[in-house]
């Protein structure tokens, strides 16, 4: 039988789904692009993700925040995900992972 998976795999996991969902207007992941401000596991199991969008007039607004929801609550061990969009601070390039910046040139 296997062991229950201990918080550090757990968040670990959450980022690799979270690395499956991909901002439409920038072809890159919404992890490395800086649009996860926190991830919260909790005593149990389940999870707390903050968020925003590259720009609040995203025409992905409605649905990108669900495709998150979605990619985490496939995780094996998760019992629920709450999250928050918000739009402060205000997202800007300088949140982007190191790789994001290189594949887009920026580096």
């Amino acid at each position: 039988m296997e062991a229950t998976p201990n918080y550090m795999n757990l968040e670990i996991r959450i980022i690799d789904a979270l690395k499956t969902v991909y901002d439409p207007e920038i072809p890159l992941n919404i992890y490395d692009l800086g649009l996860i401000y926190e991830i919260r596991v909790e005593d149990d199991n389940s999870v707390f993700i903050k968020m925003t969008l590259t720009n609040p007039n995203c025409p992905v607004a409605d649905v990108l925040p669900n495709e998150v929801k979605e990619a985490v609550e496939h995780v094996e061990g998760i019992k629920k995900v709450d999250l928050q969009l918000v739009f402060e601070p205000e997202w800007n390039k300088d949140m982007m992972s190191e790789a994001a910046m290189l594949e887009l040139g920026l580096l």
